[in-house]
């Protein structure tokens, strides 16, 4: 079983990003397809489909993005911020920004799963998720 289902999803997009697979699967959670649309909606993945399996739990297929010409993946860096044994909450004014504004940081609010510049455009903190650049 696993303890922590957002780090084993951003594991399995990391080894299949230096791996140099096209697409990943991951099992379905929203917590994971709010991800998921963030990564589509900022330019990181190419696009990501829910499949239903047996377990009715389903999959989600997710369509890597690299650079045309150097081949690099456009997911250069994916860490997890807050993990099951220290959460890192942060309120609106001290959100971190990731590599000077360049990178996201996802954060969970109570008003959903989001980018760090829209949760201060919302001014709503919460937990801070993970680092993408």
């Amino acid at each position: 079983m696993l303890s922590d289902p957002i780090s084993d999803f951003l594991t399995r997009i990391r080894n299949a990003s230096m791996a140099g697979h096209k697409i990943v699967n991951v099992p379905a959670s929203n917590m994971r397809l709010a991800m998921c649309k963030i990564l589509h909606e900022q330019g990181y993945i190419l696009n990501f489909k829910k499949e239903e399996t047996e377990n009715n739990q389903g999959n989600i297929k997710i369509a890597l993005k690299y650079d045309a010409v150097s081949k690099q993946p456009a997911i250069r860096h994916l860490s997890r911020v807050s993990r099951p044994g220290l959460r890192q909450y942060k309120s609106s004014d001290k959100l971190p920004r990731v590599i000077n504004g360049l990178g996201i940081a996802i954060v969970s609010t109570n008003k959903g799963v989001m980018t760090d510049k829209q949760a201060r455009q919302n001014n709503v903190g919460g937990e801070v998720l993970c680092f993408v650049y």
